[in-house]
């Protein structure tokens, strides 16, 4: 009996002290953990419902329970009168998965990635900004000089967090220029968004948590999150904002961990959020202890007015925590991007950074460090702004020639369109990829809406005036021919 006791508190001690997950989501982590570490291999069978209760201390329903949970993510499978196994890392799409919404698009060809991987003469789905309107020339200047300056610096790894110097540079100017008072504590560097929202959501999310997201919403972001074994909740954007109440009675109902969000410029649609919804919606997250995560990728790429201020600005509590971008409109080779959040997330958010990459290159940062403290950036954005604006001007005239129905972006680098019933954007693009015509499926960024697939996002940042009008041109023709 005494050792049927110590067993059961080795084995309680085993799972995670967190008493915000249920237990049979604590014995979920547990076995994703160790099947990740290759404790168990594909197709290799898992312990039984009876040997790993009486492993873990818990009730045999509670394992049970877990395994079911493991089997619906397509995580293990079961043989009949054998037991449970391994899934392959890869495995071929089981009817389980291909019906959930949520990631049907990432197990066929129409993810963001692999949409935008297709090569064409005319490029909408890159929502990237050409090349030649980038600072190509200054950057071997700054090269040359950067290395005179620090001769050793290739030798030189970053720290974890990222350049002290970098970071200061930025609390000092976000502070200055957005309120947001912050010190180089607050802040680490990333090597892009997209491993800005990685680092976020293994820090946070566990299995089982819940992640409201935007609807529609960032592509990679929903993968990401489903990856961490989050359960995806949806919460509609329109052209005047959220609506509040419907993410309250979410946030209530639901309790998720997180709200993902890209309220300037929302990706796709490009809708801006009021000021009046990012003062609300920090008060929200306290009162339902969830965490909100702003993504702002093209906060500085705006075409009449500056956007709002960031919903960082109005956290008073602590329960925001910002991604900041330079990636597409500075120089993309860089990868530069920063998470802005109180201390308390700070040290859970770098030791999930050190065992990514143990620290982006600091190359790259002292770099782009020069490039951000000197005049030519503030001159750079001011034209680029110019620039990509008068290509979303010609992008929306030539969209004036047709039926279809959008909303004008106040900045961004995309254009959201519906097309008229009996259009499918996604036999569309099979059409206009004969052609040599991208754009991105709506599916993409709303697989749960039966009205997303006649729509799709365009990008107007990565081609030339010229560019637009004949790639739209064709576009529009094999549209109205579908």
């Amino acid at each position: 009996m005494e050792f049927k006791r110590s067993v059961s508190r080795v084995g309680k001690a085993m799972l995670m002290t967190d008493n915000s997950l249920k237990l049979y989501e604590q014995v979920v982590h547990y076995l994703v953990v160790r099947i990740e570490a290759g404790e168990w291999k594909e197709h290799e069978k898992l312990p039984s419902v009876r040997s790993l209760s009486e492993l873990l201390g818990v009730h045999r329903l509670t394992v049970f329970k877990a395994y079911q949970e493991l089997k619906e993510r397509g995580n293990v499978y079961v043989k009949d009168k054998s037991g449970y196994y391994v899934s392959p890392a890869d495995p071929a799409p089981v009817t389980d998965q291909a019906d959930d919404p949520a990631v049907s698009a990432w197990l066929h060809w129409d993810s963001l990635a692999r949409v935008q991987s297709l090569e064409a003469e005319y490029q909408f789905s890159k929502s990237l900004i050409d090349p030649a309107l980038l600072p190509n020339r200054y950057w071997g200047e700054l090269m040359r000089d950067l290395l005179d300056l620090y001769p050793r610096l290739l030798g030189t790894y970053s720290t974890i967090q990222g350049d002290l110097e970098l970071r200061s540079a930025l609390a000092s100017h976000l502070t200055t220029k957005e309120r947001f008072y912050i010190s180089a504590d607050e802040v680490l560097i990333t090597s892009g968004a997209q491993q800005a929202i990685d680092v976020i959501s293994r820090s946070l999310v566990r299995p089982g948590d819940r992640v409201l997201m935007e609807r529609p919403t960032y592509g990679p972001a929903m993968e990401i999150f489903r990856k961490q074994g989050a359960k995806l909740i949806f919460t509609d954007i329109h052209p005047d904002g959220y609506d509040l109440e419907q993410i309250e009675r979410l946030m209530k109902q639901e309790k998720p961990r997180v709200f993902y969000m890209t309220p300037t410029f929302q990706n796709p649609t490009g809708i801006n959020i009021p000021t009046e919804q990012r003062k609300q919606l920090p008060e929200l997250a306290e009162q339902y202890g969830c965490f909100l995560v702003e993504d702002d990728s093209t906060y500085d790429i705006y075409f009449k007015e500056k956007p709002p201020a960031p919903i960082f600005t109005y956290d008073t509590t602590g329960h925001t925590l910002y991604i900041r971008s330079y990636s597409k409109y500075v120089v993309p080779g860089l990868r530069i991007a920063a998470i802005m959040c109180r201390p308390r997330f700070m040290p859970g958010l770098q030791a999930v950074k050190a065992l990514t990459d143990n620290g982006s290159p600091l190359l790259n940062q002292k770099l782009f460090l020069r490039y951000f403290q000197s005049p030519r950036m503030h001159q750079h954005l001011s034209k680029l702004r110019t620039a990509i604006q008068l290509r979303m001007e010609v992008m929306e005239q030539c969209l004036q020639q047709t039926n279809w129905t959008w909303t004008r972006p106040e900045g961004g680098l995309n254009i959201w369109a519906e097309l008229p019933e009996g259009v499918d954007t996604g036999r569309l693009l099979h059409r206009c990829m004969e052609h040599s015509v991208a754009f991105v499926p709506g599916t993409v960024f709303d697989p749960s809406d039966a009205n997303a697939s006649r729509k799709l996002r365009l990008s107007f940042s990565y081609a030339h005036e010229q560019q637009i009008r004949e790639g739209m041109s064709r576009l529009i023709a094999l549209a109205e021919n579908t």
